[in-house]
């Protein structure tokens, strides 16, 4: 991302891998001379399919909509590739005692509609995304600001339209208070879902989620919907991340396969994740061009609990079917050696990883039985994983599903979904058989942000609807440290904990095995696995 990673479902194989015209960012057209590809000059393309939803930052924690807001958007702060702040529209974010913390803003930043980018931008924005009538996804990660309960309680009508703890200082400083001290408060600021939004969003945000004016690197141009959307550089961007390039394509394809052959044809310049298909041959395909990098990500199977295959699942079972998985073998062979197996439910560059130092992610068969039994078997003898075809999951999923089978008896069946925003869909929904792939991306580097927005009981992307008190209790304890420290060490006591209970099966920690063609040069890769399109430049 440039711009927080979203928290962030993944959708890549290996990637883990969204009318009124007051409201529109451009009119439609395409800007400049086209090359035969039907690409503008100087513009860069890349493979980033259809959004799950409208391109309203909170309303987006999937990694296809991610690359857009993270283009068009841009929130206080960012992280280098070694997961440390930068700060991006905040000139600083401070506090004494990590409950009362103070933003102060870079000045001169405007909206691409000419507006200026103020403290009220945010405090509003931050507001209605935090309302429970507006229904955004991503409203939980407001919640540790004072007076959230009251904008978006459990049940019933809000009881105010704004969060006590927000307050507007002047145009360029705001203050925020917390419930209670939260050490690792400012890293989440880096997440995209707390960019500022323009006055004009209000007027109608539906038409606005369409066509969105943002304050980031670009502006929004057009969106044909499940085949394009195309943003233009922002000239007038104050931030570090200017683009280099006139703007981005993100175009649209049914699989990864598809993709990789209009990289090898010049008609795409960019491919996020190279498939199972064309791993072993996509170095010498590609020659310089080829990327390959570890980055803050991991691959997990994420039991339904409301299921009837894992309702009321004894956790010894889980832990069976864990070890039931050859990792290893799956690893090296199926993936090309593109993963390295997961010890822990956290990838070891965010800050408290630790090996659990457990047997259960290591493949032992006749363990992997004795478990599955002792813990009552599986409801009917079988289970279902769901994955999105254009992601490139099938290969792997097949295999995890062939190694279960041959370790338990159990049998295990892939559950294809046409593609990602589908996938997506039935896990919001309540929808899924048994369990699905799930794939994580760090939107800030601490621990934290793979235990808590995954399996605390009221986090958004909590899919698996996985609920335990002791675990939420634990979350509680770790956020009112008095340090990033200690709240880092309690939540590596969650972690162990969660070993107990077992909310999802780690499989593997990510790597981005991607690649560029001849037409472009400079394509890095940042922290949270995205590539940095703002330094990519035309040939």
């Amino acid at each position: 991302m440039r711009g927080a990673k979203s928290a962030k479902w993944v959708a890549g194989a290996i990637v883990v891998a969204l009318a009124a015209t007051a409201c529109g960012g451009g009119n439609g057209e395409d800007k400049g001379k086209k090359n035969t590809s039907g690409k503008p000059e100087g513009y860069v393309s890349i493979d980033v399919g259809e959004p799950q939803k409208p391109l309203i930052p909170a309303d987006t924690n999937e990694s296809l909509g991610s690359y857009v807001i993270q283009s068009v958007f841009t929130q206080l702060l960012d992280f280098d590739a070694k997961g440390e702040i930068v700060y991006t529209n905040a000139e600083s974010v401070s506090t004494t005692d990590s409950k009362v913390w103070t933003v102060k803003l870079k000045s001169g930043w405007k909206f691409h509609n000419g507006e200026a980018v103020t403290a009220k931008s945010y405090v509003d924005a931050w507001n209605w995304y935090a309302n429970v009538k507006n229904n955004q996804q991503n409203a939980f990660w407001f919640s540790d600001i004072a007076g959230y309960d009251e904008v978006h309680p459990e049940k019933g009508e809000p009881k105010a339209t704004a969060m006590s703890g927000l307050k507007v200082v002047d145009d360029t400083t705001f203050t925020i208070t917390l419930k209670d001290k939260v050490p690792y408060f400012n890293y989440k600021l880096g997440y995209a879902t707390f960019a500022p939004l323009p006055k004009v969003f209000y007027d109608n945000p539906k038409a606005f989620g369409q066509k969105p004016i943002g304050n980031g690197p670009y502006k929004f141009e057009s969106w044909t919907h499940k085949k394009l959307i195309q943003v233009a550089a922002y000239e007038d961007y104050k931030g570090p991340n200017k683009a280099k390039n006139k703007g981005i394509q993100f175009k649209n394809y049914a699989t990864v396969e598809a993709a990789y052959q209009d990289v090898l044809s010049g008609n795409l310049d960019i491919i996020r994740q190279v498939g199972p298909t064309d791993l072993p041959k996509y170095k010498q395909d590609l020659g310089n061009g080829a990327i390959e990098q570890s980055y803050a990500a991991i691959q997990s199977l994420v039991p339904a609990f409301y299921s009837k295959t894992f309702k009321d699942i004894n956790p010894k079972v889980l832990q069976g079917l864990s070890m039931a998985i050859d990792r290893d073998t799956i690893t090296k062979t199926v993936l090309n050696n593109t993963r390295t197996p997961a010890k822990s439910f956290t990838p070891p560059s965010v800050k408290g990883n630790q090996d659990l130092g457990t047997d259960v992610f290591t493949y032992n068969p006749a363990k992997a039985k004795q478990l599955v039994t002792e813990g009552g078997g599986v409801p009917e003898n079988k289970l279902y994983i769901q994955y999105n075809t254009d992601g490139g999951h099938k290969e792997w999923v097949t295999a995890v599903c062939e190694s279960i089978r041959k370790a338990t008896g159990v049998d295990c069946i892939p559950d294809a979904k046409p593609d990602f925003p589908t996938d997506l869909e039935a896990r919001d929904n309540n929808q899924v058989k048994s369990m699905y792939r799930g794939g994580w991306v760090a939107d800030y580097p601490v621990n934290v942000n793979f235990l808590k927005e995954l399996y605390h009981s009221k986090a958004e992307s909590n899919n698996g609807r996985f609920n335990d008190p002791e675990i939420d209790a634990l979350m509680a304890a770790g956020d009112k440290a008095n340090s990033l420290d200690e709240s880092v060490k309690a939540y590596q006591t969650v972690e162990k904990k969660l070993l107990e209970k077992m909310p999802a099966i780690p499989l593997w920690y990510y790597r981005i095995n991607g690649g560029h063609g001849k037409g472009v040069d400079n394509v890095q890769v940042d922290f949270h696995g995205d590539l940095e399109l703002t330094g990519v430049t035309v040939k």
